[in-house]
């Protein structure tokens, strides 16, 4: 293979992976919105039922914290492509097995405990998924569009999504009946092939030309946890507060489809169809969004990004509560599809950039990971703290525009390394290219 070719068929693996990665992440988010308050949580009022289904999908961001120790580890110490594999197996067998669980009426309180321990391998598996992705495809980019390359994990995790709520959308239009009884379980069920199809992909990998000069040269750290605790410590923390980001997807994701359908009592259907659209209006624009940061900076596209969600989450949630599809569809894709699209197509390379070869794909795992948790129960802790009245839509957007807020303020206050070049990204005194 080419030297040109090498960084296309990291970004396309990186995509297809992410894809069939977050397809499985993804379908447990919608199934938590629509149907497992009904079937694990029967007993609870419909309130309760809601706030305790979607407990269950933030129950998977606690195991990204632990499992971005343990696959940042395995990553920086023994290479990026055995992650990627380790990964995709793991989430594909959870998620089959999420199909197969047995509902509260037939086994009781043992259904919700088993629905949060696969759920728990879900997030431990994802942890490791995009930092290995984001590592594999910024070492094997060209100097000058590193952005852009990197912006392809996030474009297939938009990619997954899409397929994720495809899948939904037929399944959703099923009888109450048929939805609750085997309805649900098909997508989960379909994972088996993403883990099949995934591995083919995911085993043709290079591994990266930056880990293969570690390895040749006897520096790779043995324990890189340490080395990145000692020297990058800070940059592993202002990767937690950027991260709340993420914020944003979830309340898009799984908040505002369940105060839509549960709350206003909208229709399932295009309340989904809001998510595929903007989706893959995500797919379109991330990728641009990558080469504008390789001309002007991370900094810039990054910020207005963020700025952009605080305003226009308002809009979107209180377009939710008007009942009017248009307005919906208008501001679902404005917001998720094209201004959050900034944020997605920025951060790994971003992040990335800020670690040295030796730790990045831990610091990002780390970084990331903690960050990710904060999000996972942003719709949790938002439908707690605003309530599930009609109104609630405006103090769920403050809790979002907060957390913006937060990412604005660490990332105006990081490094511009959008001209470092690759090999000297993480040291204190990197020399930007000139142009």
């Amino acid at each position: 293979m080419t030297v040109q070719g090498k960084p296309r068929k990291a970004a396309a693996a990186a995509w297809i992976g992410s894809a069939l990665e977050y397809y499985d992440f993804f379908i447990y988010g919608t199934a938590a919105a629509l149907v497992f308050s009904k079937i694990f949580f029967p007993e609870s009022s419909p309130a309760t039922g809601t706030l305790l289904a979607l407990a269950t999908f933030g129950v998977g961001y606690l195991a990204r914290p632990v499992g971005a120790f343990v696959l940042g580890h395995v990553g920086d110490r023994f290479g990026r492509k055995k992650v990627l594999v380790i990964t995709l197996v793991m989430m594909g067998v959870s998620t089959f097995l999420v199909g197969c669980l047995p509902t509260y009426d037939e086994i009781g309180v043992l259904a919700p405990i088993l629905l949060v321990l696969l759920r728990l391998l879900q997030g431990f598996s994802v942890s490791g998924e995009q930092a290995g992705a984001n590592s594999m495809t910024l070492e094997h980019a060209p100097e000058g569009r590193r952005a852009f390359y990197t912006s392809f994990t996030l474009n297939g995790t938009q990619a997954g999504q899409i397929i994720a709520t495809a899948v939904f959308l037929p399944i959703a239009a099923l009888p109450e009946e048929q939805l609750l009884s085997w309805g649900w379980r098909v997508p989960f069920w379909l994972s088996i092939v993403v883990a099949v199809v995934g591995l083919v992909i995911r085993r043709t990998l290079e591994e990266t030309p930056a880990f293969e000069q570690e390895v040749a040269g006897n520096t790779v750290a043995k324990l890189p946890l340490a080395v990145l605790f000692r020297d990058h410590w800070k940059d592993v923390l202002r990767v937690v507060v950027a991260a709340v980001i993420a914020s944003v997807s979830t309340i898009f994701t799984v908040h505002a489809l369940s105060y839509a359908v549960n709350t206003v009592g909208l229709e399932r259907g295009p309340m989904l169809w809001v998510g595929v659209l903007a989706n893959v209006a995500a797919v379109i624009t991330i990728p641009l969004w990558g080469m504008l940061s390789d001309r002007v900076g991370r900094k810039p596209v990054f910020i207005g990004g963020s700025l952009g969600c605080a305003v226009l989450m308002f809009a979107y949630l209180w377009s939710i509560s008007t009942g009017s599809y248009a307005l919906i569809f208008v501001l679902g894709i404005a917001m998720f599809g094209v201004v959050h699209s900034a944020t997605s197509a920025v951060w790994p390379s971003f992040y990335g950039e800020m670690f040295t070869t030796k730790v990045r794909l831990s610091g990002m795992a780390v970084g990331t990971q903690f960050g990710f948790a904060i999000a996972g129960f942003a719709p949790t802790v938002a439908t707690a703290l605003a309530g599930t009245g009609k109104e609630s839509w405006f103090g769920v957007s403050v809790i979002v525009a907060v957390l913006c807020l937060v990412n604005v303020a660490a990332v105006a206050t990081g490094r511009e390394t959008y001209r470092v070049p690759t090999e000297q990204l993480g040291l204190k005194r990197a020399e930007p290219l000139k142009v």
